[in-house]
């Protein structure tokens, strides 16, 4: 039975066991107990701004490591999400894009904001899997594969400018509001998963950036609500995109390592905040992406532009329960692209 099939089987089950409003998806680590994956954020543009050079290297990574699956932090379709199921610009920006032997892979795929300005429940639809069958794009979730633990987290809903100040953009809130409800709830779903996971890796993905220097900043919702629950929960990393750059940032009160990936496509070259810099190992405001290889013991992180050099690396040992980074690379160019 192919992987495909047992995700569409599995897709169909609620499974009630550390949640009874997230879904858990099984997806096993490699016979000798490693996974490795590729994290891309805010990338669909039909392979302008270097999108598809991006998708190039990710292939030729992603056969190197022979990654188990792809993450997607959001913002997967520009300007303004999906029209519907059946918009061309999901496979004009996916699967036409994305096309090496590499990633044909499972997409586990978070809603970033631009995606709630079109229609969201389209990307959560399971016609999109019947299209491509490498889709999946839940609001929140688990990926499980004993090893690590990985939890999907609908950052979106948290902000309240989105609400209060939408500006001239429209979002698709439905099946959010009302929203205090939906995040209360959404929290408490988060703790739990947290508090009972017995895996060696905990991370969290979400779409916005908890700590970021780059154009959008900290997220201040984040940091009030979601951070005291990693924190207590002993999270390792939260990964995230929204902000067009390369980002690994060290936590002062805790072990996690945040790290943005949000570099899919268009970059704010020269766009970095000099304030609160707290914590800051590496920035680079230009394509690329982001690898993680895992074992038992070890996690080992790489940043890599639009060319597939490697900007910065990251390790991390659980036997020594301290963390060493290695080839640190502060890029500010100037040139915008």
């Amino acid at each position: 039975m192919s992987i495909f099939l047992l995700f569409t089987i599995s897709f169909g089950l609620w499974v009630l066991h550390a949640s009874a409003e997230l879904q858990r998806f099984e997806h096993p680590s490699k016979t000798d107990g490693s996974l490795s994956f590729l994290v891309l954020g805010d990338w669909g543009r039909k392979g302008a701004y270097n999108q598809s050079e991006v998708a190039l290297q990710m292939g030729r990574v992603g056969d190197k490591l022979d990654i188990d699956f792809v993450i997607s932090t959001g913002d997967n379709f520009y300007d303004n999400g999906l029209t519907g199921q059946h918009d061309t610009l999901f496979e004009e920006s996916f699967t036409n894009i994305y096309t090496a032997k590499s990633l044909q892979k499972q997409w586990y795929s978070v809603l970033g904001n631009h995606d709630y300005r079109g229609d969201a429940l389209a990307q959560l639809s399971p016609v999109l899997r019947e299209i491509d069958r490498r889709w999946l794009c839940l609001r929140s979730f688990i990926v499980d594969s004993e090893l690590a633990e990985i939890l999907f987290v609908d950052t979106s809903p948290f902000v309240e400018e989105y609400f209060s100040d939408p500006g001239e953009h429209r979002y698709d809130w439905r099946g959010i509001l009302p929203r205090k409800s939906y995040v209360k709830s959404l929290l408490k779903d988060v703790e739990l998963v947290l508090r009972e996971s017995t895996a060696k890796w905990k991370i969290v993905v979400g779409h916005h950036a908890i700590r970021s220097v780059g154009h959008h900043g900290d997220t201040k919702e984040l940091i009030k609500l979601l951070l005291p629950i990693l924190r207590a929960n002993n999270v390792d990393f939260y990964m995230n995109g929204h902000d067009h750059c390369l980002e690994h940032i060290s936590d002062a009160h805790s072990p996690i390592h945040f790290l943005t990936s949000g570099a899919g496509s268009k970059a704010w070259r020269g766009d970095v905040k000099k304030v609160n810099r707290g914590g800051l190992n590496f920035f680079y405001d230009g394509q690329g992406f982001m690898s993680v290889q895992l074992t038992q013991t070890d996690a080992n992180i790489e940043f890599y532009d639009v060319s597939g050099k490697v900007l910065h690396r990251l390790t991390s040992s659980k036997q020594l329960h301290s963390s060493i980074v290695l080839n640190m690379q502060l890029s500010f160019p100037s040139k915008r692209s």
